[in-house]
């Protein structure tokens, strides 16, 4: 197994899991929040979702300055349903999996993506690659605490 192989299955499968627990949020729950200041379930996916393509931005382009003009097809997209969303996402997912499917093994540690300006690091490629899955996994598990303080059965994801 090559080194992107192992990124594309890290990516698929937080993704299958995230959407294990997105699809299990009952529709009238999916703009509830903890408090005030927090997100909606609905925000957290959309949140996710856009990330993705953001990054997917950002390496391309090696660092924030990617972002700077950029048409962001989420923006201004009214929330319609989960399953709306994923589908929404689907082709810009799969030319992030097509770019990691790309990556030459030798640009994991040479290539720099430089986050200075926006959030203050500078990273090598596979340091970013590995850190675009965590960030869901976490807003993941901050949904299935958002569930239980709702009351929701939570879905089995350690399957």
């Amino acid at each position: 197994m090559h080194a992107t192989d192992l990124f594309l299955l890290n990516c698929e499968e937080v993704r299958r899991r995230s959407i294990m627990v997105w699809k299990a949020i009952p529709d009238d729950m999916l703009h509830w929040k903890p408090d005030k200041t927090a997100i909606t379930c609905a925000e957290t996916i959309r949140h996710l979702l856009q990330g993705e393509f953001l990054f997917h931005q950002v390496l391309v382009g090696r660092g924030g300055k990617a972002l700077i003009g950029l048409h962001n097809p989420f923006e201004g997209r009214e929330f319609q349903s989960v399953d709306d969303e994923i589908a929404f996402a689907q082709p810009y997912r799969e030319q992030f999996l097509a770019y990691i499917k790309g990556v030459d093994i030798n640009d994991l540690n040479s290539v720099q993506i430089d986050l200075q300006d926006e959030g203050g690091y500078r990273r090598p490629l596979g340091d970013m690659l590995l850190r675009i899955p965590y960030h869901e996994a976490i807003h993941t598990g901050q949904l299935l605490n958002y569930m239980r303080t709702m009351g929701v059965d939570r879905p089995q994801i350690w399957d």
